[in-house]
């Protein structure tokens, strides 16, 4: 288990952070740092560099991708965090403590102190990964509700008549076909929104560690999930006038599969008791509805 691995990760983390202090302190000011003293602390720094990295490679892959990768971020911040904070030191002259290095040295520590938020588990990974794709997708919704709601004109924040002469320009506007399409590709997005809102909140419901493959099926649906915010991005981007119908139409194609995919991963999966059942076909028709509707609306582009 994970467990004995993050209190080393801990300990580690917390010798990192001493030695960048360390460091930092010896190239504060004159006078210069003898030679012995200069190996003595780059050995210190490098072991406690090496005790970090090894520690990662001690976690057992079989606790879980989504686990494992976030370690390693944190880890990677970590070493990239140390190299900055020795290029700053050894670019800067030595009068004094540059603002520079103070800024590296707090970087470290950040880094270093993130360790006491890293998940406990899969389970606790899987649903901190959903909860960031549920943020981003959040976001492009409210953004695109907002260009909708704004008028006919969605750029009108962004541009202003004086400077740009062609206000009247259709390649500015939604027209009112525009507007229909729109409101199924909406659909979507909300569907998308839905969609991570429930699969976190089985996740976190019903989410086990107990054997290989539960935690498989967790990394199953992160990895699926992932694909969902940049699939949104690419729709809503693609949803600005002028209106291209046929990227609108293969920008939602490739939303609805993500989406239908995510469905299915978690309807035969542990975090899908029948009680949950309800809502993933729902979901599904809704998916296929909006979809079907889309397709409708853009006959004509293919």
């Amino acid at each position: 288990p994970f467990a004995p691995v993050e209190s080393f990760l801990g300990q580690t983390f917390k010798v990192t952070s001493q030695e960048a202090t360390k460091l930092s302190l010896a190239f504060s000011g004159p006078p210069l740092t003898s030679a012995e003293d200069c190996r003595k602390l780059s050995e210190d720094v490098q072991n406690a560099i090496l005790a970090v990295a090894t520690v990662y490679y001690w976690l057992p892959k079989g606790q879980g991708t989504t686990l494992r990768k976030m370690v390693r971020d944190a880890t990677t911040e970590v070493v990239e965090g140390m190299i900055q904070l020795t290029e700053t030191i050894l670019s800067a002259p030595l009068e004094s403590l540059s603002q520079e290095q103070l800024i590296s040295t707090g970087g470290v520590w950040e880094a270093c102190e993130q360790v006491s938020s890293l998940p406990r588990d899969n389970q606790a990974a899987v649903a901190s990964a959903l909860a960031a794709c549920l943020g981003v997708v959040k976001d492009a919704l409210e953004e695109m509700e907002h260009a909708l709601v704004e008028g006919q004109d969605p750029y009108s924040d962004i541009m202003e008549d004086e400077e740009l002469g062609f206000r009247g320009n259709r390649d500015t506007y939604w027209s009112e076909a525009d507007r229909k399409l729109l409101s199924s590709c909406m659909g979507l997005m909300k569907a998308s929104k839905a969609c991570l809102k429930k699969v976190l909140g089985v996740v976190k419901a019903y989410g086990k560690v107990d054997s290989p493959e539960q935690i498989a099926q967790l990394d199953d649906l992160a990895d699926i999930a992932n694909e969902i915010s940049p699939s949104v991005d690419e729709l809503a981007l693609s949803m600005y006038p002028p209106v291209n119908e046929l990227a609108v139409r293969l920008n939602a194609a490739k939303l609805a599969s993500v989406l239908k995919k995510v469905l299915e991963i978690t309807k035969t999966s542990h975090v899908c008791p029948p009680s949950e059942e309800g809502w993933v076909q729902f979901l599904t028709d809704a998916v296929d509805h909006n979809m079907n509707k889309i397709k409708n609306f853009t006959q004509g582009q293919l």
